[in-house]
């Protein structure tokens, strides 16, 4: 692994597959029963597909809020809500990770969700 100097920019194609990287990963760590960390690495794949993006466009992804807002352009940009949806799907795992506070009939229908949200956003990252 490189080691990277704070602020340099990690290339929008690593960002792509740490992202399926973390998809994959969750999926393991689910079937393992370790649905903190799966969580966060369901919020880890989503974040790397916003940040690629908002690189892309030249947007700032600092933090957040930032990427919250970049959720809410994109899916303006390609006329899709499931992209907002799924950034806020992708908050509550965060929020699990640290929380633990989801229940197992929220986990299935909400990771189906990512995996969505992470489908679409690689298509239309291919688009452009």
């Amino acid at each position: 692994m490189t080691m990277r100097t704070m602020g340099e920019r990690v290339a929008t194609s690593e960002r792509i597959q740490a992202a399926q990287d973390f998809l994959e990963a969750s999926d393991r760590e689910f079937a393992a029963g370790d649905n903190r960390q799966a969580s966060e690495k369901l919020w880890g794949a989503s974040t790397q597909l916003i940040i690629a993006m908002a690189e892309e466009r030249g947007w700032d992804c600092g933090s957040h809020r930032s990427m919250k807002t970049i959720s809410r352009r994109l899916a303006v940009e390609f006329a899709d809500q499931l992209i907002e949806h799924g950034f806020s799907i992708a908050e509550k795992f965060h929020r699990n990770f640290y929380h633990n506070f989801m229940e197992d009939f929220e986990l299935e229908p909400d990771r189906a969700t990512i995996h969505e949200f992470v489908e679409r956003m690689l298509a239309y990252h291919d688009r452009c």
